[in-house]
């Protein structure tokens, strides 16, 4: 094998070829993934006909499992959610808000790999904001202004029994709406990447609720002002799937959201994510 990286404009986002993911990584080769997850944050590996074990065996790869709170996970591979929506469902898409997956725990997960299945002729893309270069073209005074604070998390909105109610009625996921959803965490606004030690922008419209220390308005303003900031096209990577294209990102410096536009189609993909560390 040879593997070949393709950067993205800005080098946000890469494709990678020369791999075939139904074979074991060695350590090396697992070593050079990671560097070019690194660089690039988001890596896409087009035809790739794995099956869960060999997702699973590519995850390991990268880290230790996350944990999946809410979603129901396969009963025969419970590190795997199957990412489904049915032809005649109504509902938005799974994940069809701005966020970084789990930012809500104490140690949100460092990755996500998305493996698809089944991809609708039309629509279904995934697009990801690169918080590193948002950071790093913020207005000197404001990254200054943000650099200390910290934001207040939690899994209420999507996932508290009312939250839950209020988002409709999801039939092909099997969602799991709890009370423990109304917890908090603080978590830095500006996040230092572990590994490439970057600085990153680091909130989410789905799980960032407010910013601690501030007014209810104040901390709306700046909110709002930020995610504008962060969600321009510029910063913006639009991913368009293919079958068995395997895509993995990194949540400590993406923020992502899954597009419709495929109403009467089937969309099915199987997910994993990576453990993380707590954010600094």
């Amino acid at each position: 094998m040879s593997l070949k990286v393709t950067p993205r404009e800005n080098n946000f986002g890469a494709e990678i070829t020369g791999i075939k993911l139904c074979e074991p990584l060695g350590g090396s080769l697992a070593k050079k993934l990671k560097e070019a997850w690194y660089q690039h944050q988001v890596l896409y590996f087009p035809n790739q006909n794995i099956d869960h074990n060999h997702l699973e065996s590519f995850t390991e790869a990268i880290g230790p499992y996350g944990i999946e709170p809410y979603v129901k996970t396969l009963d025969d591979h419970p590190h795997i959610i199957e990412v489904r929506r049915d032809p005649h469902e109504k509902i938005a898409p799974f994940g069809g808000s701005w966020h970084s997956d789990w930012s809500f725990q104490e140690q949100p997960p460092s990755a996500t790999i998305l493996h698809a299945k089944v991809v609708p002729p039309i629509g279904g893309d995934t697009h990801f904001a690169d918080g590193i270069r948002a950071y790093e073209e913020l207005d000197e005074a404001l990254r200054a202004e943000i650099d200390e604070m910290e934001a207040i998390h939690s899994a209420r909105r999507p996932y508290s029994h009312e939250g839950y109610k209020l988002g409709g009625d999801r039939t092909s996921m099997t969602v799991l709406p709890s009370d423990d959803a109304y917890a908090t965490q603080k978590h830095p606004i500006v996040r230092t990447h572990p590994e490439s030690k970057r600085k990153t922008l680091w909130i989410n419209p789905v799980y960032t609720l407010a910013i601690d220390g501030l007014s209810d308005s104040a901390s709306k303003s700046l909110l709002s002002k930020l995610f504008e900031h962060l969600l321009q096209d510029e910063f913006i990577l639009k991913l368009k799937w293919a079958r068995d294209m395997l895509t993995m990102w990194d949540n400590r410096s993406v923020l992502h959201c899954a597009q419709g536009g495929y109403e009467g189609h089937l969309r099915l993909m199987h997910r994993t994510t990576v453990a993380g560390s707590k954010p600094f």
